[in-house]
């Protein structure tokens, strides 16, 4: 399947959605990735299954807190360049890319790569939604080293990571992130083709290209877009979709805190006798929360769309006063394995909660649509 600029529109629509706050808000990358394609020309997305065992395949994506992306763009040309760079320092070319994370942003940058330097992106990703660090990707899970790996940051500049484990490295690169300018281009995790098919969540771009066909076609009030949205995902690896509240933002507080954007957001209902819901953020939404009741928590996921138009808003761009409508809906069934939730569970983000499968919450869940 061959995947040109007209597919970047709903691609980046449905990786907002699934980015659960976080991967970096699309619109900038969707730019610079359509400029990239219409001049390269479109790239080839493949299946896991065509891939070859023995083919050499790396990550690429950016690196740091989402907001500081929405004043320090990205350069046109800088996953080229950071692939470039990469190939240079092992010595050996790349088969083939594939995703981070199908969240926001992070979901085109492989694109852009693959099609400036001609190779083909499998149809998957490292997380089937968006999250903060390097240790939860399935990759790093499955036991694929990180490193080596290569950051280029805004102004061309190039560090090499070599680290003894994937903790070490998330510090080091969250670190170097910061030290060059807040956001980086990031090439890591480089395996074989079987390692691949090991750790991969499987057809993500793809869905993403269909969740966002559904999202545009039914675009409009929030209520609208329950029902083919809850089709998509019954037919998909994710869980069921349940919705989790409906109201107006009245308090968003957000920081950058060791790299990561750091914050909390409060929905109040249309109903003023409904108790408020509360979102816990770092770089993606977290943990949800109807008064002290926990609704919906990492790894499922909490997505947060504009009331009015069912638009996925990145975290960094919510605001003071936005009627919105949150959905939460069940993670990959990877993320459900102990050694999985062991480095994705709410308490390695330090909330003093145990993980329970939003379907085992929706006994909470209220039914306010405004």
């Amino acid at each position: 399947m061959m995947l040109g600029a007209e597919s970047l529109e709903d691609l980046s629509l449905g990786a907002a959605f699934l980015a659960t706050g976080g991967g970096g808000d699309p619109y900038v990358s969707y730019l610079a990735t359509r400029e990239v394609l219409e001049d390269r020309g479109p790239t080839e997305l493949i299946s896991i299954d065509d891939l070859d065992d023995d083919a050499y395949v790396v990550t690429i994506g950016a690196v740091g807190a989402p907001s500081v992306s929405l004043e320090l763009l990205p350069s046109v040309d800088d996953p080229e360049k950071a692939l470039l760079a990469f190939e240079k320092h092992v010595g050996r070319t790349v088969d083939a890319i594939v995703s981070f994370e199908i969240g926001g942003g992070n979901s085109l940058i492989p694109l852009a790569a693959a099609s400036a330097r001609g190779v083909p992106v499998v149809d998957g990703d490292g997380m089937g939604r968006a999250l903060p660090e390097a240790q939860m990707m399935t990759y790093a899970i499955a036991g694929v080293s990180p490193t080596p790996a290569l950051a280029l940051d805004y102004a061309g500049n190039v560090a090499i990571f070599e680290t003894d484990s994937t903790a070490t490295y998330e510090r080091h690169i969250r670190a170097m992130a910061g030290a060059m300018g807040g956001m980086i281009t990031a090439v890591e995790h480089p395996m074989t083709g079987r390692q691949l098919k090991h750790s991969i969540v499987r057809d993500t771009i793809s869905f993403s290209i269909e969740l966002g066909r559904v999202l545009r076609e039914n675009r409009g009030n929030a209520q609208r877009i329950a029902d083919p949205l809850r089709q998509a995902f019954a037919s998909s690896l994710y869980g069921e979709m349940f919705h989790l509240y409906t109201g107006k933002i009245v308090d968003y507080a957000s920081s950058i805190v060791g790299g990561y954007d750091v914050g909390q957001a409060t929905i109040e209902s249309f109903d003023r006798d409904a108790p408020p819901l509360t979102i816990d953020i770092k770089n993606e939404y977290l943990v949800a929360r109807i008064g002290d009741q926990v609704v919906g928590s990492v790894p499922d996921l909490i997505t947060v769309l504009d009331y009015e138009t069912a638009t996925p808003i990145n975290a960094e761009r919510l605001r003071y006063g936005q009627r919105v409508t949150v959905y939460g809906i069940g993670c990959p069934e990877f993320y459900r394995r102990p050694n999985a939730l062991a480095v994705v569970e709410p308490r390695c983000f330090g909330f003093d909660i145990d993980f329970v499968p939003i379907e085992e919450l929706s006994t909470h869940h209220l039914d306010i649509e405004g």
